[in-house]
């Protein structure tokens, strides 16, 4: 039996992923697992004190670090992302520590305008936060990335072994999100947004797209912002949709009825609903931000359009209302890239089975090295 950490950050995202991994890690009779999720707004000591209040990445990372010496012993441990990784070199020490992320700090930083995420501010201390993320880097005994563009990241910008970096892509339950699809060509095209952050995701790009000139489709949105219900009631052809879980049944049928995916955000790294949407065999309408373009192959299962371009959005929207065919081929090049590129058993699997070669390393090290085995073969 092999005793698991998993130290997940809970936020956007990483929520979705959470649920997945332990679905199928939950399945696995061989592994004891112990889930430690970071959640913000917890009521305790790093919540109140200053300089740590503020800094996510502090708070998380010494939750995180009690986390981890209170689930003690552990024969592995996973941390997603790095950014509560902060305070676990000393566990890597003792144990095989895997960080995983979507994407690196400087991929972020590439990004960060559309997270409202300030970028430079006070060189010394850009450094030295520069240089505690490669230490923890190198301290780990593997990393995982969602994607090439971090791995990329992880080699160029934090001289970071390519051996030690593994790409293995979140996955998805391909089964419960495959659904049958009517296509029906007299019905309106039926497209979909899924963001929770309105804004970010682009929500505003779209509305404006939508009222421009678009016919022959209705739009479903799924936000947690509650302006945009309000702004948009009693317009024709939009309905709004809020707090829907990760992986709840109505956001599951929403997919199912939908005809087109529509995200056109104006930043992300490597998002969840592109990876629902083509496991739903449905086209997709994006942009090419962060390592959006290693999920979406432009002309194949959807297209890729210019943040905040309306005109282009119009456009691309347009091609694919119009022609149900080339709606049809992409639905299908959609699945078939969610089979080969998101199966949750695989993926997961692969990084259980890296955790468990890393454990079973790590205690044949220990025994070749203890003083028994070391009298022996003196």
């Amino acid at each position: 039996m092999f005793n698991f950490g998993f130290v997940i950050e809970h936020m956007l995202g990483h929520v979705t992923h959470y649920q997945n991994l332990k679905h199928w890690v939950t399945q696995d009779s061989t592994v004891r697992p112990v889930w430690m999720p970071i959640e913000a707004g917890k009521n305790d000591l790093w919540k109140h004190l200053p300089m740590i209040r503020n800094n996510w990445s502090l708070q998380s990372s010494l939750r995180a670090r009690d986390a981890i010496r209170a689930a003690q012993p552990l024969d592995a441990l996973f941390l997603h992302t790095q950014t509560v990784s902060l305070f676990a070199s000393s566990f890597a020490q003792q144990i095989p520590t895997i960080i995983s992320t979507d994407a690196t700090p400087l991929n972020y930083d590439t990004v960060a305008a559309g997270y409202q995420h300030k970028v430079g501010g006070h060189s010394l201390l850009e450094r030295q936060k520069f240089l505690w993320n490669r230490h923890s880097y190198h301290a780990a005994t593997a990393l995982i990335t969602f994607c090439h563009w971090a791995k990329d990241s992880l080699i160029k910008d934090y001289d970071v072994p390519a051996e030690k970096v593994t790409v293995i892509s979140s996955g998805i339950d391909l089964e419960q999100w495959h659904f049958q699809r009517n296509q029906t060509i007299d019905s309106p095209v039926r497209l979909l947004f899924v963001g929770g952050d309105f804004t970010r995701k682009g929500g505003h790009t779209l509305i404006e797209a939508f009222r421009s000139g678009l016919e022959g489709c209705t739009l479903d949105i799924v936000t947690q912002d509650a302006q945009v219900a309000e702004d948009l009631s009693g317009v024709e052809r939009v309905k709004v949709y809020q707090n829907l879980g990760a992986n709840s049944s109505k956001l599951k049928e929403l997919y199912a009825k939908a005809d087109m995916f529509v995200l056109p955000t104006q930043a992300d790294c490597y998002p969840n609903v592109i990876m629902e949407a083509m496991a739903a065999g449905l086209p997709i309408v994006t942009t090419d931000v962060g390592a959006i373009g290693e999920q979406v192959d432009n002309g194949v299962n959807g297209l890729l359009v210019p943040i905040s371009d309306v005109s282009a959005l119009v456009t691309a929207l347009k091609v694919l209302i119009d022609d149900p065919l080339k709606r049809r081929a992409m639905s299908i090049a959609s699945r078939q890239l969610a089979i080969e590129r998101f199966d949750g058993r695989r993926n997961y699997n692969q990084i259980l089975a890296l955790m468990k070669n890393l454990t079973q390393e790590h205690q044949a090290s220990k025994r070749l090295s203890s003083p028994k085995n070391l009298l022996v073969r003196f």
